[in-house]
Order: C-alpha cells, then sequence, then structure tokens
C-alpha cells in the first residue's frame, strides 16, 4: 500500500527596526525566540548493517533533546536510483515507520537517493507514476517550500538535478531559482532567514581526498550554480545554510553567511566513520540573533563482522 505524506511527515515575521542603522543581527535578536531544531542527514535506511537500530538509536536520542521541530537534509534511504520498486519501497515504509521515534514535526529535504529509478538497472519505466521525484513529492513532501517559526523564516531547497545519462548532479534549477528569488523579495531585510539543502552549495569536501585519475564530467559534490544562489543572500539576513550529503562536519563561511555541512546519521554508510566524522547528528539553536550548533553522537556501533558478511 503506498504511503501517504500524511503517514509519512511524523506527527506530523520579523518585528519592525528598532534603529534604523543597527546590524541585522541586532535586529533579528530583537525579533526572534530562542529556540532549538535538529538537523538530521543521510540516514541511509536498509535492512542491512543494523540502519534500522542505528535510525532508532539517533530518534530516540533525538527526542530527549526537546527541540521544536526536525528537518532531515536528505538521502532517507539506501537506496532508490538503482533498484526496483520491490527494494526501494519497503525502504521509504522502514523510513517512515522508524521516523515515528523522533515524536517530532519533520521539515524533509529531498536527497540524490531518495530519487526512484534513475538509473537503468532499476528497471523502472520513466513512465512510472512513482519514478524520479515523484515518490517523494507525492508521500513525502515538497520539493522545496518556506515556512516560519518563531520569527525565523526556513527554507528547504531542491538541490538534486539528474538525467538518465548523466545521473544525478548538484543544482537548483531555473524554477526554483525564480521561486526562491520570489520568496526572498517578501522578507524584510532583517528577518532571520535559515536554509536547507542536501547536496552542498559551499564546501570543501573536495580536497579532502585523492583527487579521482579521471574527474567527472559533472559535478555531483556540490551545486553546480551555487554562484546564481549564493548572491540572492546578499542583502539579507542568512543565519547559516544547513547541508548533508558528503557525511561530513564542515563550515565555510562564505560573504559573511556560514555553510554548515553535518555529519551523518548513518556515519560512513553505516561502515564507522568517515573521515573521522561518527554516526550523529546536529543539534542548531537560535539564540541572540545567530545560528548555534553542535554535532552530538548517540553511541551506534557499526557491526564490522556483518560487512565482512555482506
Amino acid at each position: 500500500m503506498p504511503l501517504t505524506r500524511r503517514r509519512f511527515v511524523s506527527l506530523a515575521a520579523a518585528a519592525g527596526a528598532t534603529v534604523a542603522a543597527a546590524p541585522l543581527s541586532l535586529l533579528a535578536a530583537s525579533s526572534t525566540q530562542e529556540f532549538s531544531f535538529i538537523f538530521l542527514t543521510d540516514t541511509h535506511m536498509q535492512p542491512e548493517l543494523h540502519a534500522t537500530e542505528g535510525c532508532t538509536m539517533a530518534f530516540k536520542k533525538i527526542r530527549t533533546l526537546h527541540a521544536d521541530f526536525a528537518i532531515q537534509g536528505g538521502d532517507h534511504i539506501f537506496d532508490g536510483l538503482g533498484v526496483p520498486l520491490t527494494r526501494s519501497m519497503p525502504l521509504f515504509r522502514a523510513y517512515a515507520e522508524t521516523e515515528q521515534q523522533l515524536g517530532l514535526k519533520v521539515y524533509h529535504t529531498i536527497g540524490n537517493h531518495d530519487v526512484v529509478g534513475l538509473y537503468k538497472q532499476s528497471g523502472i519505466d520513466p513512465s512510472d507514476t512513482n519514478y524520479g521525484k515523484s515518490y517523494f513529492e507525492h508521500n513525502i513532501g515538497p520539493l522545496y517550500q518556506s515556512f516560519d517559526h518563531k520569527g525565523v523564516h526556513f527554507i528547504v531547497l531542491d538541490s538534486i538535478g539528474f538525467t538518465p545519462e548523466r545521473g544525478y548532479y548538484g543544482v537548483i534549477d531555473p524554477a526554483q531559482l525564480e521561486w526562491l528569488k520570489a520568496d526572498l523579495a517578501k522578507l524584510q531585510p532583517a528577518t532571520p532567514i535559515i536554509v536547507s539543502v542536501h547536496i552542498p552549495m559551499i564546501s570543501a569536501y573536495a580536497n579532502y581526498n585523492t583527487p579521482p585519475a579521471k574527474p567527472p564530467a559533472y559535478n555531483s559534490l556540490t551545486v553546480s550554480n551555487a554562484w546564481q544562489v549564493w548572491p540572492l543572500f546578499v542583502g539579507h539576513n542568512v543565519l547559516g545554510v544547513l547541508q548533508g550529503h558528503t557525511h561530513v562536519n564542515e563550515r565555510v563561511e562564505w560573504r559573511g553567511v556560514p555553510y554548515i555541512t553535518s555529519g551523518a546519521v548513518s556515519g560512513n554508510w553505516w561502515e564507522g566513520t568517515h573521515l573521522g566524522t561518527p554516526e550523529g547528528f546536529t543539534v542548531c539553536t537560535v539564540r541572540g540573533g545567530k545560528l548555534i550548533t553542535r554535532f552530538e553522537t548517540y553511541g551506534f556501533k557499526a557491526d564490522y563482522q556483518k560487512m565482512s558478511d555482506a
């Protein structure tokens, strides 16, 4: 039975300036309440490697933190790209059922592994109603959206471009760029803004590994047209851009905006740590006109024996 959006989603404007010349951060501090939320990403739900148990552990710990809500940063499952529906649909169901442990309202960001049937080996015809981003959009949530919480404007973006020939790559498509311009145009300059995206817009991740002998023809590590996106933030009070995809903790500041990449709930795809980053999630607090983050682990231990048997 297909999931409904209601079943999937778990349990689920800034004040005027007091001094015209005051910095945006000070204006933001005067117009927002302090609160915390969770950014969790790259859960990579699968029946192997104790992924369900790991997600359950993470979600139960998150529940004790009494956050206002959570943002899922993408890659809910592992994986939808190259497998038949008999594999991907149960993965989505398993994720949805496990997410109930959070006990929080969750806003969902689409990840590359959440795209259904993109690779030919999946055997899924492009005309299938579940193909590509259709399943996510119809059963999980909008591909991009914005919402407000305690004086902060949140924007969730879709950073996944794909073609059957090229596979997936990082991009904010033209229609979404126009939507983003219009969404930002509605805001006062002092309105605090927090953005969620799966594939990072700004990152140094490519510098952390030995480069491939033959670089890929397209960019799958960062948003290819970030140069069109970040200028839209100029003149706005963007507290931070939360990112996933690379499974590492990283903070890069560009033009005054922190781009904060979170380590993955799955760590190294449920096989231990990834470039020194263990399994975990990011706790985010809005306080004094700033976005304060900390990475939390939850005690998962990879089963190396099971990995060797897989």
